[in-house]
């Protein structure tokens, strides 16, 4: 299991990918928006999106759970 890891603080802007959905190592899962720049983060490793941890909309801080695979 991997859990995907917010690298800065910022606005969930969009959620690319849904539970169930295959992701490969390095595709883009989650978008946050930051002082105005969009600023994507990528799956660490490939697998099932077992579980999403946040929404759009929601604030983040660096080293929160974003979503896990499986």
């Amino acid at each position: 299991m991997s859990k995907v890891i917010s690298s800065m603080a910022g606005t969930v802007w969009k959620i690319v990918v849904n539970e169930g959905d295959q992701v490969q190592e390095g595709q883009e899962v989650v978008i946050l928006e930051s002082m105005k720049m969009e600023i994507p983060i990528e799956a660490e490793a490939s697998g099932t999106v077992k579980e999403l941890k946040v929404n759009e909309g929601d604030f983040v801080n660096e080293g929160d759970v974003l979503l896990v695979i499986e």
